[in-house]
């Protein structure tokens, strides 16, 4: 749970400030059980985060007569969705739907944060959209949508950035990498304000927890400590001064980091991430590669001198990131992963991992293949999940224009 042009980001929704009353306000918070992952990308904390706990809140089991907590989560639409994407974030989803209300959206508005391929966008949203469900994602569970298709997302961006300190956004890690790469030329204002519309992601659904690997945390801090800071200037009884119900306006959320797979490492370099944007295909292994590339990719990965295999061992990154993959991959334990592997050479490791990826990764490809041969399938999916997000998100942004003083129509 982001790529240029601030022209996308000011397309904003020609509708008016929209106010329900107090009653139906009400009536929702009780509905939503109110209290995000410092993501979607997300999102900061996807799709920016800080100094966040790392261990899983301690959540009850929910029974079928209580409330569920919320998780919202996205992937950006850019390249290919990578075994580091599935393993940190989509498989997890699968297995959050059955406990929490879920929205898994394609965070398209992240993407053109950085130079990409205008041709290209609608295309990969659709795929990632299919992947998605491809993973097991279940739309009878969760709400699948695409983020430009909810317009709330862009409104809460421009509200909350006017409740953002310059400073929080200059002191983000990922902005400052990302700038120096690509040079302050070639650097789109989004790209700063990146961490705000992932807020907007999170806040607007009042989520409770948002799933986040350990390069967003500081992302998700941002997120929580601006919706403190709206709490603060425009909740309690200033709200109810203006007709509100009063009180916090957003929900502050907590991370949901997961125990594995939250951190995928290049299959090039143990001690970096597996990305999209990284420039060798070879350093990651997309869900839809062949059995022949995955094979290949996994025969010329780097490892190391050592002998045997282990976890853990602070000079073997690559062997600690190989064996972690195949875990999770065939969902067993690190002990027993561990003794299974201890005396094995990388020759013969490296086909039991790739054949454990094409074994794993095969159902999923013939199921998107399947989605994919039928768009009205897909696109039906994608507007009903719209629907449902916007419901949700309109009533939020709706208490927020009343909160800042809007006038009503």
């Amino acid at each position: 749970m982001g790529r240029s042009l601030l022209s996308q980001f000011l397309n904003l929704s020609s509708t008016c400030p929209r106010f329900t009353s107090s009653s139906t306000s009400s009536g929702l918070q009780r509905r939503l059980h109110l209290n995000y992952l410092p993501i979607v990308g997300g999102v900061s904390s996807q799709r920016c985060y800080c100094s966040v706990a790392a261990p899983e809140p301690t959540i009850s089991e929910t029974s079928s007569t209580s409330i569920k907590k919320r998780i919202v989560s996205g992937v950006q639409p850019t390249g290919s969705i990578h075994l580091g994407n599935y393993l940190g974030a989509i498989k997890n989803w699968v297995s959050l739907q059955d406990k929490y209300e879920t929205l898994f959206f394609i965070v398209d508005l992240h993407a053109i944060t950085l130079p990409y391929d205008v041709q290209q966008l609608s295309k990969a949203t659709k795929e990632t959209a299919a992947l998605y469900l491809a993973c097991g994602v279940d739309t009878s569970k969760a709400s699948v949508f695409v983020q430009s298709h909810v317009r709330a997302h862009v409104e809460l961006m421009w509200l909350l950035s006017s409740a953002t300190p310059i400073g929080w956004l200059n002191r983000m890690i990922q902005f400052k990498e990302k700038s120096r790469k690509a040079g302050d030329e070639n650097v789109g204002v989004g790209l700063l304000t990146y961490p705000v519309l992932m807020a907007s992601d999170i806040l607007l659904y009042q989520s409770d927890l948002v799933p986040v690997g350990e390069d967003q945390k500081q992302h998700l801090e941002l997120t929580r400590e601006l919706a403190e800071r709206v709490n603060h200037l425009y909740g309690g009884r200033k709200w109810k001064k203006l007709g509100g119900r009063g009180g916090s306006i957003f929900k502050v959320p907590e991370p949901l980091i997961p125990p594995t797979g939250a951190r995928v490492m290049s299959l090039t370099d143990g001690l970096s991430k597996m990305s999209k944007s990284a420039p060798s295909d070879q350093s990651r292994i997309n869900l839809l590669d062949s059995k022949d590339a995955i094979a290949n990719k996994i025969k010329r990965c780097k490892t190391d001198s050592f002998p045997g295999l282990e976890f853990d061992n602070a000079d073997r990154p690559e062997c600690n990131n190989l064996l972690s993959m195949y875990q999770i991959i065939t969902n067993r334990t690190k002990e027993e992963v561990a003794q299974e592997c201890q005396d094995m050479n990388w020759g013969t490791f490296k086909v039991v991992l790739a054949d454990a990826l094409i074994d794993h990764l095969h159902p999923i490809q013939t199921r998107y293949e399947e989605i994919m041969s039928d768009r009205g399938y897909l696109d039906g999916v994608l507007a009903e999940g719209a629907s449902k997000a916007s419901d949700i998100a309109d009533a939020t942004l709706s208490n927020v224009y009343q909160a800042m003083g809007f006038l009503k129509r």
